[in-house]
């Protein structure tokens, strides 16, 4: 390697010319720690390891994760595959699209290329309409497995999870405070298990801060896809309800939210408030910055990663759980309530006022 490239390598690592020079070479007398130091300046800095000291893989392990379009997947995605190349695994990103590859077609793929493991993240397990053979088969052939976000009762896999349940009573909360009394909940599909959980979750929280019958309370939970488009759907109806603040179920939901709120020429948060879910990437740089449940990515992934590792190992893991509780992040999508209830006769009143104040400023 080129001296200036060990000038900048030794600049990285906060080491000497000489040292990057003997871990490049393999020379013996250097400490682990220095040793990664080095190693790690050296892929940072996007230099390829020389031969004798690239890292030898562990094996493949499988990672399926449902899309690509919710910010929220690629964010695991990076964690996950972090954690398994620091432990020197070679992870394998299997990502669906409609109409695309199966999940069953991914895991036969990752069976023949010989993989270690597989993490699924929000696959079939998360649905309570699929059938839960195809994971009973692999857990009978002993194939290593780690679910996240959903379920397969009585499988006997590690499983990770978001406190769904607690996030949404975190959120209902907060507006109740704020003096919401008309929260609903612009819920994904009725069938995922997160989204049970999140209804109950509502069910609850709203009983306990609004005290609103059962009857009332499902009246303001409405279903549609976890999009901008599904979360634009379910605010027209909650509107048309008399919602002053939504809970969504997702934050590409709360964006539809937000659209649908302005539809209507009424304002967040000064009108309607709103709560997404996740705390993706650039949802804090959104007019307004939204407030959010934050799913905690990184000890998500970093705990399925130790899971399968250990299953792998021979560790007797195999029917732990670990939930793990979200957090409020609150941001300028939600204030206190100004409005009895965001009704259509309150909207076409607001456009109206609205309306004659342009006519009269001119």
């Amino acid at each position: 390697m080129v001296r200036a490239r060990q000038i900048d390598i030794a600049r990285q690592a906060g080491v000497s010319e000489a040292t990057v020079s003997r871990v490049l070479n393999g020379h013996p007398g250097i400490s682990e720690a220095t040793r990664q130091t080095v190693l790690t300046a050296l892929d940072v800095l996007g230099f390829e390891r020389p031969n004798l000291l690239r890292r030898k893989s562990a094996g493949l392990v499988g990672l399926i994760l449902p899309e690509l379009t919710n910010p929220i997947f690629p964010a695991f995605a990076q964690a996950v595959e972090t954690a398994l190349a620091r432990r020197g695994f070679t992870p394998i990103l299997c990502t669906q699209t409609p109409g695309g590859i199966h999940e069953d077609d991914y895991v036969q793929l990752l069976l023949d290329h010989g993989v270690a493991g597989i993490i699924n993240i929000s696959g079939l397990h998360a649905d309570t309409d699929a059938k839960p053979e195809r994971y009973i088969r692999l857990r009978e052939i002993g194939l290593p497995l780690v679910l996240v976000n959903g379920e397969v009762p009585g499988l006997g896999v590690p499983t990770i999870c978001d406190d769904a349940s607690a996030a949404v009573e975190l959120a209902v909360s907060h507006l109740a405070q704020l003096g919401h009394e008309r929260i609903g909940l612009a819920a994904g599909p009725a069938r995922f298990v997160p989204v049970i959980r999140k209804v109950e979750g509502f069910r609850s929280a709203m009983a306990r801060h609004v005290g609103l019958p059962t009857a009332g309370i499902d009246d303001l939970v409405v279903h549609q896809l976890f999009t901008v488009e599904g979360g634009a759907t379910a605010a027209e109806t909650l509107l048309a309800k008399g919602a002053t603040a939504i809970v969504a179920a997702s934050d590409l939901m709360a964006l539809g939210v937000v659209r649908a709120v302005r539809a209507r020429e009424l304002r967040v948060p000064q009108d309607v408030s709103v709560v997404g879910y996740d705390d993706s990437a650039l949802v804090a740089f959104t007019d307004p910055p939204l407030t959010t449940i934050r799913q905690n990515v990184q000890a998500m992934s970093e705990a399925a990663v130790n899971a399968l590792i250990a299953v792998i190992g021979g560790s007797d893991a195999q029917s732990r759980d670990y939930l793990f509780r979200p957090e409020l992040v609150v941001r300028g999508s939600t204030a206190a309530c100004v409005m009895r209830s965001v009704s259509p006769a309150a909207g076409r009143a607001r456009r109206l006022r609205a309306a004659t104040a342009r006519h009269s400023s001119r």
